[in-house]
């Protein structure tokens, strides 16, 4: 693999102009493909075979083709909510939302439910496909449609989950993100062409895998916040590989080497260490398949996309622009930023380096109590789907879900849907009455049978929130108790349900998931560096910061201090899919600074014959890299929490969260204490594996150990 790299990356060098303009046709391919096959971001997020999707199947095939899911048309008039110029206005956009495909026509104001202070009504608009299966310009237009409704004292809104509804997230994150990255790298090169370049090199390549992102959504059910994850995460690791080869280019170059040279030692070293950690990175989105939640997998290919492509930018564009800069990277110097340590034995790198292995002990032990302390709000969490009430309070679903709350009851916002296959309108009655007497039910309307006569729908109003627990405990009660013990064959579905569902089965599978991914990038750490210890505490390490990362999400979850710092100001549930996100994403990503920096150790081990000095050693020359490169991520990551959708700004600070914590206690405390404390036994080799190895660095020698004693 080591030749393979650096063959890719001396061509590319050596043939730099035939290399750039590749990239460039690769742009324009992109861009045509996405123009003539592109298709639009959708999602089915019914859980297969759940009870919930039992319930949207019957529906759709005794009910003309309902999937169980709505759009709620909500009004509100000064001079009441069935006065005849609300009535005009809310039957002329139903009307108009009839001819939206997926919306069942046949609707009209009169059907309308009104609260008891008659200001407010609701129609329910069936949907015949998920709401989360219609397109965004679909919610757009009935966002549309409601703001033209809405004058002279009748405000009408529009609430639902189809896509588009809620505005589409500003590209605001994203270039706070960028902006911080851009000073981190002039920060850390010193020079304005030198810092642009992983910019360079990761937006371009973005880009790309953004194009060939679109095409992907026509071939399968891809979510729309697919495209921001893939973003933040092709950008975030975009910037990381190319400022961790780069940095090693520039090194080899002021220690004496001609361009080509440094650039065959920073793809040897740098790049293989790129190379490792990207294909941890798709390993892991891979085992997103594991949970067998079908719009994870558009998730998942959406995301490894990005890796990939970014990596090959790293690998290939990144050395063909140094091709045709040669010693010119450091032009455009910006004070004494970036400069090389003239003395590296007395850098503050090398100053923690021998803090932390003169007393590796204590050093391990205060790193693993601060993860313990993070993960302590864990114990609290709480999954679900946060509801409207967490939408921006602009967002006609926001309007919608209060008028709603204020005029029937918060339990009104997710209502129950129970499909009863029978025929017998005495004991669905029975059962109607039955569940009327939950004490977390407020209401359940009629029941209504289907044209053949054979299928009963019951509508059911919980008392609660959709988002609160005891909504949840209604659903479960429910299912195991009433339903359970009718006589009759009856699924419970709904929103709210599917909700539960995917809850309950994220929980049961996570477990395999997660065993799953370490087991596979264990074995891809053992092949990297032929050594089970090193590859057993890479993965048991990253496991820690993960959960401690977890305990983060949790705490801001809660919505008390922690959440307020970034808008959340009341408690709401976590979506089931972030922690599996979390871990497929961060398993991968926190791999680039472990692979980064045992291979320096391994490298300066073999150069020095010290295990324990070439700890010393090895931090010393990577903490300043890696300590940028995460701040790169976490600033790229960490610029999500300005979202206005609550799940992306969950998924940003988990994942900022989680760089921080493995780059700091996990990368420059508790990998080198306890390397240092394993000494030789770190690096112990089965004998099958024991093989020549390709060298990575030049004529090896014991320089440098005296300038590391206390190691």
């Amino acid at each position: 693999m080591i030749r393979l790299l650096t063959r890719v990356a001396d061509a590319a060098f050596v043939h730099h102009r035939r290399t750039v303009l590749g990239w460039l046709a690769a742009l324009v391919v992109a861009i045509g493909l996405v123009t003539a096959f592109g298709g639009s971001y959708v999602a089915d997020y019914n859980t297969p075979g759940s009870d919930s999707e039992a319930a949207s199947k019957l529906l759709d095939e005794r009910f003309g083709g309902r999937s169980g899911d709505q759009v709620d048309v909500v009004w509100t008039a000064s001079e009441g909510a069935t006065s005849p110029e609300a009535t005009r206005r809310v039957d002329q956009l139903i009307e108009d939302a009839g001819e939206i495909s997926g919306v069942v026509a046949g609707a009209q104001a009169a059907d309308a439910q009104v609260s008891p202070d008659g200001r407010t009504a609701v129609v329910r608009l069936a949907l015949d496909r998920p709401a989360s299966a219609m397109a965004a310009t679909d919610g757009a237009q009935l966002a549309e449609l409601a703001e033209q409704a809405s004058s002279d004292g009748v405000t009408v809104a529009i609430g639902g989950n189809v896509p588009g509804l809620k505005a589409a997230p500003a590209m605001t994150a994203e270039l706070v993100g960028i902006a911080v990255a851009a000073i981190v790298l002039l920060l850390t090169f010193g020079t304005v062409v030198a810092a642009g370049l992983p910019l360079l090199v990761a937006l371009f390549g973005v880009t790309v895998a953004v194009l060939l992102g679109g095409v992907l959504a026509a071939l399968l059910d891809t979510p729309d916040w697919s495209l921001e994850v893939a973003l933040m995460i092709g950008i975030g690791v975009g910037i990381d590989y190319a400022l961790l080869i780069l940095t090693r280019y520039r090194s080899e170059l002021h220690s004496g080497k001609d361009p080509r040279a440094a650039n065959l030692v920073a793809m040897r070293t740098a790049g293989h260490s790129v190379a490792t950690a990207g294909a941890t990175v798709v390993i892991s989105l891979a085992g997103l398949f594991l949970m067998r939640l079908p719009y994870l997998y558009g998730v998942a290919l959406a995301s490894s996309l990005a890796v990939l492509v970014v990596m090959a930018a790293a690998v290939t564009l990144l050395p063909a622009i140094l091709g045709m800069l040669g010693h010119r990277i450091d032009r455009l110097q910006v004070g004494r930023f970036g400069k090389p340590v003239v003395v590296p034995e007395k850098a503050p790198a090398a100053r923690w380096a021998r803090l932390v292995t003169k007393r590796p002990l204590p050093a391990a032990l205060a790193a693993l109590g601060v993860l313990v302390l993070l993960t302590v709000p864990l114990a609290g969490i709480r999954f679900g789907f946060p509801d409207a009430g967490n939408d921006a309070t602009d967002s006609t679903t926001r309007e919608a879900y209060t008028l709603i709350a204020d005029g029937f009851g918060p339990g009104a916002n997710g209502p129950l849907i129970a499909v009863a296959d029978s025929s017998d309108h005495a004991a669905v009655e029975e059962l109607a009455t039955e569940i009327a007497q939950d004490r977390d039910v407020l209401a359940v309307a009629p029941p209504q049978f289907n044209q053949a006569d054979d299928t009963a729908l019951l509508v059911i109003t919980p008392r609660r929130t959709p988002e609160s627990p005891a909504t949840k405990a209604l659903v479960d009660r429910l299912r195991d108790d009433v339903l359970a013990s009718s006589g009759i064959d009856v699924a419970l579905g709904g929103q709210t349900a599917a909700s539960v569902d995917q809850s309950d089965v994220t929980a049961r599978r996570l477990p395999l998931f997660i065993g799953a991914v370490v087991l596979l990038s264990f074995l891809l750490l053992l092949g990297a560096f032929r050594a089970p210890v090193i590859a057993l505490k890479a993965s048991v390490m990253t496991v820690f910061s993960i959960i401690a990362a977890y305990g983060v999400v949790a705490l801001v979850a809660e919505g008390g201090w922690a959440g307020q710092l970034v808008g959340i100001d009341t408690d709401v549930p976590v979506p089931p899919f972030i922690p599996v996100m979390m871990f497929a994403v961060l398993f991968g990503l926190s791999m680039d600074y472990e692979v980064f920096l045992v291979s320096r150790i391994k490298e300066e081990r073999d150069r020095l014959g010290d295990s324990r000095a070439a700890v010393t050693v090895g931090v010393a020359k990577t903490a300043r890299v890696i300590m940028a490169a995460a701040a790169i991520m976490v600033s790229v990551f960490g610029a999500f929490a300005l979202s206005t959708d609550i799940m992306l700004k969950l998924i940003g600070i988990g994942l900022a969260a989680a760089i921080l914590i493995d780059a700091t206690l996990v990368r420059m405390v508790l990998v080198p204490a306890l390397m240092h404390l394993l000494g030789d036994r770190a690096w112990w080799t089965p004998r099958r594996f024991r093989t020549s190895a390709t060298p990575v660095e030049e004529p090896s020698d014991r320089s440098g150990v005296a300038a590391f004693d206390g190691a």
